[in-house]
């Protein structure tokens, strides 16, 4: 007998029935579902039945691929459904909305066009007391009652329907029905007859989903402290580690960790740093590969293992070998090569001296970096450069700390990194143009790292543990010391290089920048040659610098238009002199107007320093009739300002000395201007220059010629020491300056300058001055004519 009735009692199922094949569906007896009919056979099928009594049957597809099911790709227990509703959509598909009520079994098929028909009989459902299913129907509801407590809206309304179902049966397919378990499953279920067996296979569903919300809300609670809610990825990753854990299935470190493992063991880390990459990659190893603190550490460890912590290069200490070297990179430079010579010669003897700490200082273009490239070359080590100019955050030398997003070491680690070992000769530059503001001081960062006694144990913020530094060769470069730091400066030995000479700068031409610049523009030997008249003239008439920078630039440009000669067809030498230099680099930007400046009185030659070199200054002063006024041009600074009231101070109350009238200063204003208005200038060594240019106007004497003078005054008269005494050397030999007036506590100075410069040059060394205006304007102040 059927196992489903109404309130009208059995319903009779046909002997003959059309046959409605599914895709994945099963439908059960007392199971309403809406079905979707496509097929042009199952429309028609759908279309028949609905104009006679609206019975038929569904059957399953065994494969749901299959488009045009025969009778045998159809399972053979089935459902006798009624068609409850129709409605044909614009697409031309069909829906129906279907209602089972028994069991059939597909006995044989009786025609297969143009839809499939069978003979059907229901399936006996042998009838049982209904004590024997009422434990099992209680533990049913009862574990539909506990899905509740999870909050599963499922449980919630199959236990309200399940209270209202009598047969033992129904409620079996109903919970099944919407269960979400395979069709293969449901199938199983359906070719299942006896009533018992159904309600036990209903139980083992539903106590199977029960331990899976019970794991799955206790991993929510275990995690929901943890992580952002709306982390989905992460959340499932952990939800899959918790059940791995339950069912003790907990899987082995990832690739990923063992790799770092590996690479953590090969770096051969000192004990303490080899501790903290372990402690991390432990820490790593417990967090999700979706968290942002993995890639924190990732990048930490990846950070550990590529520092050259144990990689040394083998230094070079073939003194001979490093001295040619140095030798055919740089022209002269004795005292600095000395210096790497020293050092390398105490690295011999003893192999555990620190790195020395350098500071070379002078003009642009004096070779100071490249310096630094040739004493790595000599040494057979590796170099590295950093710019230091212009930089104000203190995490630029330290680091930032991990806490910040996209942190990093600071530039020291950095370099260390892309040297590959730890013993690099590292070149800090512009070391004098570091700032400082509320990020901090930079400066002051580099006190450990520039300090032996500190820098064996250097810690970068990022990488919070100690790196060895005192291996490392740190050479500074700086064009003026005055703006580094005391106790930086304190930390560096300090090694100057001064401007070149006329002839130095032709050695070095001759020896590197036309070989070179020959190179970079492709042009033989053979096509061009450089005379000494005209290497001459190019430095005096085309640059004016303590460097080489514009001098090789102007070679650069001579070899570019010859480079176009040649490409033009021109086959003979091109010899550069005198004669033709104007051709290539246009008329000369430079003048020696030292002896036409000097045919007036009131004009006086000073010499200054800058940090680009030394240069000269002309000052002139002027008076005209007016209320004792002093005018002061050229954007002069405070102390500069003060040299020449100072000066005129001086002469005043000593008028009567040089034989000025005494009302003089009551009638007339003066005018003391320094040329180049557009560049400022400051300091006190010009006031020797002021004054003497006061008294040649004062007393209508000119200044004897290629003379020039540096020095501060005081108000008694007194001649006061200056710096960059050899500079302002330099600076006056270049500009063909004969004889020099300098105080005498500078006479010291003059002994550190190199003989070839100071040849063909007269020093006067003064204490007052009265010797000074004595020797400028040689006359003796007794004989002065009013």
């Amino acid at each position: 007998m059927a196992e489903n009735e109404d309130k009208s009692g059995k319903i009779q199922i046909p002997e003959e029935l059309p046959v409605l094949p599914l895709r994945s569906t099963v439908v059960f007896p007392a199971g309403i579902e809406n079905l979707s009919v496509g097929r042009a056979n199952s429309i028609k099928l759908v279309d028949d039945a609905s104009l006679g009594d609206k019975v038929i049957a569904v059957a399953t597809q065994v494969d749901p691929g299959m488009e045009e099911p025969s009778e045998n790709d159809l399972y053979k227990i089935g459902t006798a459904v009624r068609i409850l509703k129709m409605v044909r959509l614009t697409d031309g598909t069909v829906h129906i909305m279907v209602q089972g009520f028994a069991r059939i079994k597909l006995e044989r098929f009786t025609q297969k066009e143009p839809y499939l028909k069978a003979i059907v009989s229901p399936v006996v459902i042998e009838k049982k007391q209904s004590d024997e299913f009422e434990p099992l129907v209680r533990n049913i509801l009862s574990i539909l009652e506990r899905f509740t407590k999870f909050g599963s809206k499922l449980g919630s309304e199959m236990h309200l329907l399940s209270l209202n179902i009598k047969n033992p049966g129904i409620i079996a397919d109903f919970i099944v029905s919407e269960l979400n378990l395979p069709f293969e499953e449901k199938q199983k279920f359906l070719e299942t007859a006896d009533i018992k067996e159904r309600l036990e296979k209903v139980n083992l569903y539903l106590n199977k989903e029960l331990q899976v919300l019970e794991i799955s809300s206790k991993i929510q609670a275990d995690i929901q402290n943890k992580m952002d809610k709306t982390q989905r990825d992460y959340i499932l990753r952990e939800q899959m580690s918790a059940i791995k854990k339950e069912l003790g299935e907990e899987s082995d470190a990832g690739e990923e960790i063992k790799e770092l493992r590996k690479k953590i063991k090969k770096a051969n880390l000192p004990g303490e740093v080899n501790k903290e990459a372990l402690n991390e990659l432990d820490r790593m190893s417990k967090i999700s590969p979706v968290s942002p603190e993995y890639t924190v550490i990732h990048t930490y460890l990846g950070w550990l293992v590529s520092l050259p912590w144990a990689i040394k290069t083998p230094d070079n200490l073939d003194i001979k070998a490093a001295k040619e070297v140095l030798d055919e990179d740089h022209y002269d430079l004795e005292k600095i090569k000395e210096r790497i010579l020293e050092f390398m010669a105490v690295r011999k003897l003893k192999n555990e001296s620190k790195g020395p700490i350098l500071c070379f200082l002078g003009p642009p273009g004096v070779g100071k970096t490249s310096l630094g490239k040739s004493i790595a070359r000599a040494m057979g080590r590796k170099f590295i450069r950093a710019s230091l100019g212009g930089i104000r955050d203190e995490a630029d030398i330290r680091g930032h700390r991990r806490t910040y997003i996209g942190a990093l070491p600071g530039r020291i680690i950095q370099g260390i990194k892309r040297a590959g070992s730890n013993n690099p000769v590292f070149m800090m530059d512009e070391i004098d143009k570091i700032g400082a503001d509320f990020r901090g001081d930079p400066a002051s960062a580099l006190l450990e790292v520039l300090d032996p006694e500190q820098n064996n144990s250097f810690t970068d913020h990022y990488l919070d543990v100690p790196f060895d530094l005192s291996n490392v060769m740190f050479i500074a470069t700086a064009n003026v010391i005055d703006t580094v730091p005391a106790p930086l400066r304190d930390r560096m030995e300090v090694l100057t290089l001064s401007g070149y000479t006329d002839e130095e700068k032709m050695m070095i031409a001759k020896k590197y920048l036309i070989l070179r610049q020959l190179q970079e523009n492709g042009i033989s030997k053979d096509k061009i040659e450089f005379t000494d008249e005209a290497l001459f003239k190019i430095i005096h008439g085309y640059t004016r610098e303590a460097g080489l920078r514009n001098f090789e630039r102007e070679l650069a440009s001579i070899c570019r238009k010859v480079a176009v000669e040649v490409v033009n067809g021109t086959s003979q030498k091109i010899i550069i002199n005198q004669d033709n230099i104007a051709k290539y680099l246009g008329p000369e930007r430079f003048l020696l107007e030292v002896a036409e400046r000097l045919t007036q009185p009131g004009v006086a030659i000073g010499l200054a320093w800058t940090p680009a070199g030394g240069d000269i200054l002309f000052i002139e002063a002027s008076k005209m009739p007016g209320k004792k006024s002093l005018a002061l041009t050229g954007q002069l600074g405070d102390v500069m300002k003060e040299s020449a009231n100072a000066a005129l101070s001086f002469i005043r109350s000593h008028a009567s000395e040089y034989y000025i009238p005494d009302n003089f200063f009551e009638n007339n204003d003066i005018h003391i201007h320094v040329p180049a208005g557009a560049i400022p200038k400051d300091g006190p060594s010009a006031g020797v220059t002021m004054a003497v240019a006061l008294v040649s106007l004062l007393t209508n004497r000119i200044v004897a010629p290629y003379l020039a003078m540096t020095g501060e005054i005081t108000l008694k008269g007194n001649v006061l020491p200056v710096g960059g005494i050899k500079e302002k050397v330099l600076a006056a030999k270049r500009a063909g300056i004969k004889v020099i007036i300098l105080p005498k506590w500078n006479k010291t100075d003059i002994g550190e300058i190199p003989e070839k410069i100071i040849e063909g040059l007269r020093f006067i060394f003064v204490e007052n001055i009265n010797e000074a205006i004595k020797e400028a304007l040689q006359l003796v102040p007794e004989t002065i004519a009013p």
